[in-house]
């Protein structure tokens, strides 16, 4: 029975950066806050043309040429690796391409700098930070994120993969928004809607998050890298207190760094979950009295309406169908949020509506 690969798919995909209110001019790459590095498990994906089956293999050792990119080149660094405006320590910044982001190579080394294209970012980065050639292909496809990516508006995340009314819907997802995938086909033989996809929802409830499924024809399948992110992307916008900024800006500092179920301190537990981090960046502002879950989170501090959020105020999530909450996020402006998302991704940042926010609490009161 013949064989073929599943196109493989390395779009960019929401990334990590920092603040860059700490940077100097001669920085080329951000010092670690908390340095934990975490496995990604790369696996390659097989098309049975003849039973339309979708099986997961190992990815081989071979070379293999990465879709998306002519000439790749992928950060070594552990924080973010610095994109200037010119080949030149004193350079203006202008972006940031997280550990392991992607990018594609405009100009080869030339006198220690390479001109690199990644997200909306081009610019210049040392070139000695930046995994190329067939090492960096490698690297690629040991590293990419398998995820669905919803290409419909309110894509339906049920409990069971059934299209039938009984079935609880978990949660709403936007349009270009992804879900990590656990398994890429589910079939059930006599519905009308028969070929699912088994996804992973954030959730502090359980360490591989909220299990549900979403149906095939509505997701695009694809293995994914981080890319850089600008600058003008992380704007707070105008009117936010010092308080608040600041605390965003923490919050930043800790992106792209590790998930750990149960987690509070990045020193202690090595990572945080999503509450865990809440609490930490919290702490270091003065707000100790914070609880533990995301449900009492939810429950102890002010509610807002999502359109008087401010930067640092909480954003939290969970199933739509009961008002069940499990997932908290921190907002950060221009209808982003910062959370620790899930064992794949660490912290990251997200839009707002990635998911349907349930509630919106204030504890900051300035």
């Amino acid at each position: 029975m013949d064989n073929k690969l599943l196109k493989l798919s390395l779009a960019c995909v929401t990334g990590v950066i920092l603040s860059t209110a700490y940077n100097t001019p001669a920085l080329a790459v951000e010092y670690a806050v908390a340095g934990y590095p975490y496995d990604k498990a790369g696996y390659a994906i097989q098309l049975d043309k003849d039973i339309n089956e979708i099986t997961s293999s190992s990815i081989g050792e071979t070379e293999t040429p990465v879709p998306g990119f002519i000439n790749i080149g992928i950060a070594n660094v552990q924080t973010n690796l610095l994109v200037r405006e010119k080949p030149s320590e004193n350079g203006k910044i202008i972006g940031k391409m997280p550990k392991d982001a992607g990018c594609e190579i405009i100009e080869p080394d030339s006198n220690g700098w390479t001109k690199i294209k990644s997200g909306k970012v081009t610019g210049y980065v040392k070139s000695e930070y930046l995994i190329t050639g067939s090492e960096a292909s490698k690297k690629a496809l040991e590293i990419a994120k398998y995820v669905a990516t919803a290409n419909v508006d309110g894509l339906r995340v049920r409990k069971e993969p059934s299209a039938d009314e009984s079935v609880p819907i978990l949660d709403y997802v936007a349009k270009g928004e992804q879900l990590l995938v656990l398994d890429p086909l589910v079939v059930v033989y006599g519905k009308e809607h028969n070929k699912w996809v088994k996804v992973s929802l954030e959730g502090d409830d359980d360490q591989v998050g909220i299990v549900g499924y979403v149906a095939k024809e509505y997701v695009d399948l694809s293995y994914e890298l981080p890319h850089a992110y600008t600058l003008e992307e992380l704007e707070l916008g105008p009117g936010v207190s010092s308080l608040r900024a600041n605390l965003v800006n923490y919050a930043k500092k800790y992106l792209g760094y590790r998930y750990v179920w149960g987690g509070t301190s990045f020193s202690r537990d090595g990572g945080v979950d999503c509450s865990g981090f809440v609490l930490y960046v919290y702490r270091q502002f003065g707000y100790t009295n914070l609880p533990r879950t995301s449900r009492e989170q939810a429950r102890s501090g002010k509610t807002i309406s999502a359109s008087n959020l401010k930067p640092g105020d909480l954003v939290f999530y969970g199933n739509n169908s009961t008002g069940y909450i499990n997932h908290v996020a921190i907002y950060i402006g221009n209808n982003k949020v910062i959370h620790a998302s899930n064992r794949r991704d660490g912290i990251k940042i997200s839009n707002l509506n990635y998911r349907k926010p349930i509630k919106c609490v204030r504890y900051i009161n300035d």
